[in-house]
């Protein structure tokens, strides 16, 4: 599943046609560094947002882990009591 990016960044490398020390087909003289290429950070799509509510999911685990922790519970009393 692919989520449309918000923002439209096009193309983030530098252009070639106003790099200077640039030399016609994407080379650099000898002794220069070539030019980098803009760097992006953070997310490609925003993260939804789960602080206004907890996730179903969440409640299910919780539920979950409540059930195998009573049934441990249980085994351990059955087993003292006898």
């Amino acid at each position: 599943m692919t989520v449309p990016d918000p923002e439209q960044h096009g193309n983030t490398d530098p252009d070639p046609g106003t790099t200077p020390g640039l030399e016609p087909g994407g080379g650099v003289p000898p002794g220069s560094t070539p030019p980098e290429s803009a760097g992006t950070s953070g997310l490609s799509a925003p993260e939804p947002e789960t602080r206004k509510r907890f996730p179903v999911t969440g409640w299910l685990t919780l539920g979950a882990v409540i059930v195998i922790v009573l049934v441990f519970v249980a085994v351990i009393i059955g087993l003292i009591a006898t």
